[in-house]
């Protein structure tokens, strides 16, 4: 049984699996960054030669390579919920978590940051995280079996409630 984590940029997923892997004997695969060394380049270069169409192929097929692997922690880019087969496949051996912020906080945690392209690519940044939010928010509900609010809590106060949810033998 895998473990997936999914959200919206800057909610914590790289941290919490890094930090989670370990303590539940789980082999932490991120999904971006295993893209980024299959691509050669960072995601915003391969968006900008090859479109988020591509993208969101190579990301497809990724899910489901590890969709039929065992044992792993998987973090999910942000939007791996945007197509259905993607969350379809990943949830073949896995059971997912979504990992959520306000608007404000995931602002806080990326801004500055260069490897993360802009999915809108006319809005300002805050309006831009809210307008993509709206739009997630309800596959991010559909798709996850838990959810843990991020907002205002330390990294062991969020691994510690999934790790409780994981141990706790509710995998659905």
């Amino acid at each position: 049984m895998n473990l997936v984590l999914i959200g919206y940029r800057g909610t914590g997923k790289t941290a919490v699996a890094e930090t989670l892997a370990g303590d539940l004997n789980l082999r932490h695969v991120g999904m971006d960054a295993e893209l980024v060394s299959r691509f050669g380049r960072g995601v915003p270069e391969f968006v900008e030669e090859n479109g988020w169409d591509a993208f969101r192929d190579e990301e497809s097929k990724l899910a489901r390579e590890l969709g039929l692997e065992d044992n792993l922690l998987i973090d999910c880019g942000g939007g791996i919920i945007v197509r259905d087969a993607n969350i379809e496949a990943l949830r073949e051996n896995g059971r997912v978590v979504w990992l959520k912020a306000s608007v404000e906080t995931i602002a806080n945690r990326i801004q500055g940051d260069d490897q993360r392209p802009s999915l809108t690519g006319t809005k300002s940044f805050i309006d831009e995280i809210q307008e993509v939010l709206e739009v997630r928010i309800p596959l991010y509900e559909k798709a996850s079996d838990f959810a843990v609010d991020t907002d205002g809590r330390t990294l062991e106060e969020v691994t510690r409630e999934i790790r409780d949810w994981w141990l706790g033998g509710d995998k659905g």
